[in-house]
C-alpha cells in the first residue's frame, strides 16, 4: 500500500512539472510580455516604443490574393465591441515581413488556397484596451463564443492577455486558409481566438513531424490543414506560436524591440 502511495505522488510531480513546463512554453515561445513578473520587466526595460510607420505597408498593397477579416475592427472578437486604434479594417505589416507572407501566398494559391487575415499589425493601444477588459471580471460578454471552459480571471494567469504582444511590432500575423475549389474557409479544428487547448499546434498531433494523433480532440483532415498552413509560413521564413495555431511572426523581424503606437488606418489618411 505504502508503495502505490508513493508511486501515486511520483507520478502526480511529474503530470505538474509537465503541466508547468506547458505554460511556460506559451509565455516565453513568442515573447509576449505578461502581466507580472521579472521577467516581464526585464524584457520591458529593452524594448521602445514609436509612432513612425514609415516602414509599414498594407498587405493588399503587397499580396492582393489575400482576404481580409479584421476581427478587432467589428464586434465579433472575445471582447464584443471594436478595439481602440483600429480605425478601418484593413492590415498592415512591416515591408519586410509582406514580402515574406507574398511568397507564402504564391507558394499557397499552387496549392488551391488563398490566406485569410483576421489581424497583422496591432497598435498599443489596442493592447492596452484587452488589459483594460481583462480586468474587468463582469465584462463577459462573449464568453460562450471565445472562452466557455475558462474563467475570466485565469486569462492573465494562462498568458491569453498580455501587456505587449509582438503583433505590435509589426512583422506578426493571424490567418488561415481559403480553399479556392470549394469558395469556404479551411476547417481548422478550431476557431481564431479561441481560448483553449484546441488552439495549440500540438492539439491533435505533432506540428514537428506533422503526425495526426488518433486520441486527440481534431481530426486527421484539420490537422492536415493546419500542417498545409504552417509548413507554408515556415517555408518563407515565419516562426510559428506555441498556443495559436494562426500565429506567426517573421523569424527577422526589423523590429524586435519596437512596439508601435500609431492606429491602423490607411496611409492615404495621415502619414506619421
Amino acid at each position: 500500500m505504502r508503495t502505490f502511495s508513493v508511486a501515486l505522488k511520483c507520478r502526480t510531480l511529474v503530470l505538474l512539472a509537465v503541466a508547468a513546463m506547458f505554460f511556460a512554453a506559451c509565455h516565453t515561445a513568442d515573447k509576449e510580455v505578461v502581466d507580472s513578473g521579472k521577467w516581464a520587466a526585464d524584457s520591458l526595460q529593452l524594448s521602445t516604443e514609436s509612432g513612425d510607420n514609415s516602414d509599414f505597408v498594407a498587405i493588399t498593397d503587397v499580396v492582393p490574393d489575400v482576404i481580409l477579416e479584421i476581427r478587432y475592427y467589428g464586434t465579433y472578437n472575445f471582447v464584443g465591441t471594436r478595439i481602440d486604434g483600429y480605425e478601418q479594417p484593413i492590415a498592415l505589416m512591416t515591408k519586410q515581413a509582406a514580402d515574406s507572407l507574398r511568397a507564402v501566398s504564391d507558394d499557397l494559391i499552387k496549392q488551391g488556397y488563398r490566406l485569410k487575415i483576421y489581424d497583422a499589425y496591432r497598435p498599443q493601444m489596442g493592447v492596452d484596451h484587452f488589459v483594460r477588459w481583462g480586468k474587468d471580471l463582469n465584462d463577459t460578454l462573449m464568453k460562450t463564443y471565445f472562452y466557455p471552459n475558462e474563467t475570466k480571471d485565469s486569462l492573465f494567469i494562462k498568458d491569453y492577455i498580455a501587456t505587449h504582444s509582438s503583433h505590435s511590432r509589426g512583422s506578426t500575423v493571424d490567418l488561415t486558409l481559403f480553399d479556392m475549389r470549394t469558395e469556404k474557409e479551411v476547417d481548422m479544428g478550431g476557431t481564431f481566438d479561441w481560448f483553449g487547448r484546441e488552439s495549440h499546434p500540438d492539439c491533435g498531433g505533432n506540428p514537428t513531424t506533422g503526425k495526426w494523433r488518433s486520441n486527440d480532440t481534431l481530426t486527421a483532415q484539420q490537422f492536415t490543414n493546419r500542417m498545409i498552413l504552417r509548413k507554408a509560413m515556415l517555408r518563407h521564413g515565419f516562426k510559428p506560436y506555441d498556443c495559436e495555431w494562426w500565429h506567426f511572426t517573421l523569424r527577422n523581424e526589423p523590429y524586435p524591440d519596437t512596439y508601435f503606437t500609431f492606429p491602423v488606418k490607411s496611409f492615404n489618411v495621415e502619414r506619421f
